[in-house]
C-alpha cells in the first residue's frame, strides 16, 4: 500500500511524525508531497513582531504552485492524506485528487473556528476573522472523504458545531515516538537550590490558554513549604501574564526554561518524578489530550492532569494517571501531595501508563488504526 502525504505541514509536529513513521511501520510506503515555508525553525513562538510575521507568511506564496506540480509527477498512490495544519492545504488537495481519482484524508487535529474565538480569545464569533475561520473549518471538512481528530470528544464537538455526518470522522491519538520518548535512568543531578529529597514537577508547553498555566503556578504557590519542586519549560501567547502572575504571588519554587530542543525533552521527563498536563477550564481543554501527557506516560512517568471527558478515553483515575478537577489550584496541589507521599502510586500510575502507552498510544498503534483508516477509503 502506499499512500501521499500531502501539504505545508511542520515535520517537527509529533502529530505528522507518529502517523509518517506509524504508517511506515506498518508495512506502508508513504510518499511525501511537501513543502516547508518554515526551513529549519523549530520554535514558532519567536516569530513575535510583525515584520517576522510576514516573511512567514510570504514564504507561503510559492508552496501551492510546487506542490500542485510535485503531486501531479508522483508515482501510482491509494490515497492521500493532508498533514496537519492543513487547513488551507486542501483546498488545493481537493481539485488534484479528485483528478487522479483518489480517496482523500484530513488531519483536521483541532478546529480553527474554536481555537481563534473560544480558546485564545482573538476574535468574536460574528467578527471577521472568526467567520472565516469558521467557513474554513467547515468547508475543508466537507471536501474531505474521511477527517481524523484526536478524540472522540473533538468529534462531537465538529459534528455539532458544522453541522457534519458522525461518519465522516475518525479517532486516532496523538500518541508518541518510542525513538524519541522512553524510559530512562535518572542522572541523580539535582539543582543546589533544591534539597536532594525534593519532589521533582515537571510541566512543558507553549503557554496558551488551555494549558491552564497559571493554575500550575497558583498550585506552586500552596505547596510552597511541602518541599517540591517545579520547572516550567516553555514560552507563548501568556507567558508574559503568567510571569508577572508569578512576580505578584511572590511564587519561589519554580524554575524557569524558555526554550528546550525537541530532543531534549526525553530527559527533562525522565527525571521528574511527577509530570503535568493541561488544566485550562475551557471547553476546548475539555477535548483534547496533549502531546505531554502521551509521552509522559511513553516514558513511564506518573501523570497528573484535568479530569475530561477526552482524558477518560485513555485514562482511568488512580490507575494509570491522577486526574483531577479543571481550573483548580488547590486540586492540583492536593493531587501532587498525594504523589509525593506515595511512592508506590508514582510507580503504579509510570507502571499502567506506560502499559497504555505500549498498547494503545505507540507509533505502530497510530500507525494501524491510520492503515485501516486508508483501507476503509479506498473501498
Amino acid at each position: 500500500m502506499r499512500v501521499c502525504y500531502f501539504g505545508t505541514y511542520d515535520k517537527n509536529r509529533p502529530r505528522n511524525r507518529n502517523i509518517i513513521n506509524g504508517l511506515k511501520r506498518n508495512n506502508v510506503d508513504v510518499v511525501e508531497c511537501h513543502y516547508s515555508p518554515w526551513g529549519n525553525l523549530e520554535d514558532k513562538s519567536s516569530l513575535r513582531s510583525p515584520f517576522k510575521k510576514l516573511l512567514a507568511l510570504i514564504k507561503f506564496i510559492p508552496a501551492y504552485s510546487y506542490l500542485a506540480l510535485r503531486y501531479l509527477l508522483i508515482e501510482s498512490h491509494d490515497a492521500v492524506i493532508v498533514g496537519y495544519l492543513g487547513h488551507i492545504d486542501i483546498f488545493i488537495a481537493k481539485p488534484l485528487t479528485m483528478f487522479r481519482r483518489k480517496p482523500l484524508i484530513f488531519d483536521a487535529f483541532l478546529s480553527l473556528y474554536d481555537t481563534v474565538v473560544n480558546d485564545r480569545k482573538l476574535s468574536s464569533p460574528n467578527g471577521i476573522i472568526g467567520r472565516l475561520c469558521f467557513f474554513i473549518d467547515r468547508t475543508a471538512c466537507r471536501m474531505a472523504d474521511i477527517v481524523l481528530l484526536d478524540t472522540n470528544a473533538h468529534i462531537e464537538y465538529f459534528v455539532k458545531t458544522f453541522q457534519l455526518p458522525r461518519e465522516k470522522f475518525m479517532r486516532v491519538f496523538v500518541g508518541a515516538d518510542e525513538a524519541q520518548f522512553y524510559p530512562k535512568g535518572f542522572s541523580g543531578e539535582r539543582l543546589p537550590i533544591f534539597p536532594a529529597e525534593a519532589l521533582k514537577v515537571l510541566f512543558y508547553g507553549q503557554f496558551i490558554p488551555l494549558h491552564g498555566i497559571d493554575y500550575i503556578v497558583r498550585a506552586a504557590k500552596i505547596l510552597e513549604q511541602d518541599n517540591v519542586e517545579f520547572t516550567i519549560i516553555g514560552k507563548g501567547q501568556e507567558y508574559n501574564k503568567i510571569r508577572n502572575l508569578t512576580d505578584e504571588l511572590g511564587v519561589k519554587n519554580i524554575r524557569w526554561i524558555d526554550w528546550v530542543e525537541f530532543h531534549k525533552l526525553v530527559d527533562y521527563i525522565n527525571e521528574a518524578d511527577v509530570v503535568l498536563g493541561i488544566f485550562g477550564d475551557s471547553e476546548k481543554a475539555r477535548r483534547v489530550i496533549p502531546n505531554k501527557a502521551f509521552q509522559s506516560i511513553a516514558c513511564k512517568r506518573p501523570l497528573i492532569t484535568g479530569d475530561s471527558p477526552a482524558a477518560r478515553e485513555i485514562f482511568r483515575d488512580g490507575e494509570n494517571a491522577l486526574l483531577c478537577r479543571m481550573g483548580d489550584p488547590m486540586a492540583i496541589a492536593t493531587s501532587i501531595r498525594l504523589l509525593k507521599d506515595n511512592e508506590g502510586l508514582r510507580i503504579k500510575l509510570g507502571v499502567n501508563g506506560y502499559y497504555q502507552y505500549q498498547s494503545r498510544c505507540n507509533v505502530e498503534a497510530i500507525g494501524k488504526e491510520v492503515r485501516r483508516i486508508f483501507k476503509n477509503a479506498d473501498k
